[in-house]
């Protein structure tokens, strides 16, 4: 089992599919925190700052990769990093963190190729999140924005594989307790208005 945070910070992530716009909330979200004078850190998986995130980027770039044993363990490896490197001294200095994706993103998109059990195994150890939102947003939809962003299609944002990991998303919600899913198909305000309503509710942070 993960381990549960008992450092004086408390660490959120966001997860969802490719396009689903977790990027864009964990950022308003940080900001409502800052507002309300916590200090933040915000931060992201794969790292593009630490030897095997940019690794991974690169492999994602691929069309296809042969080993999807290989690439969850670099993800996965990419995370005991970032966790010993950046999360846990953050947390331990009473910083809120707020993470886009984290090993959620593994067990979802893993689960394309590999049996979900292994990837919950490889990861047990690694630090449980206090609180998780997981974007809602269709397959589709993903596309659509994808294709709006003007770049590159990456290794997993293909519609047939959106679909996989969307089903594993909906799978891991029902396992791991700490996940509340947000309906991310309306504007970003709004979307940000039940993240920030549902913040304040579970860290009984009081109104700004």
């Amino acid at each position: 089992m993960p381990v549960p945070n008992t450092y004086p910070g408390k660490f959120i992530v966001f997860e969802g599919l490719d396009g689903s716009g977790e990027t864009t909330q964990a950022g308003l979200l940080k900001e409502f925190l800052e507002k309300n004078g916590i200090e933040v850190l915000l931060t992201k998986e794969p790292t593009d700052y630490l030897p095997i995130g940019s690794l991974i980027r690169t492999v994602l770039q691929e069309k296809e990769v042969t080993s999807p044993h290989a690439l969850q363990l670099l993800f996965t490896a990419n995370r005991g990093d970032h966790l010993n490197r950046i999360i846990i001294p953050a947390l331990k200095k009473g910083f809120w963190v707020v993470c886009d994706r984290y090993f959620y993103s593994t067990f979802a998109f893993g689960s394309i190729d590999l049996p979900t059990d292994w990837l919950i195994s490889i990861n047990d150890l690694y630090l449980q999140p206090d609180k998780v939102f997981l974007m809602r947003v269709s397959p589709e939809v993903c596309i659509e924005r994808i294709h709006r962003r003007g770049v590159g299609i990456q290794l997993f944002e293909k519609k047939a594989k959106l679909e996989k990991a969307w089903s594993g998303y909906e799978k891991i919600a029902e396992r791991f307790k700490e996940i509340t899913i947000i309906n991310g198909e309306r504007s970003i305000e709004d979307i940000a208005k039940d993240i920030r309503k549902e913040a304040k509710k579970f860290f009984e942070i009081s109104p700004d």
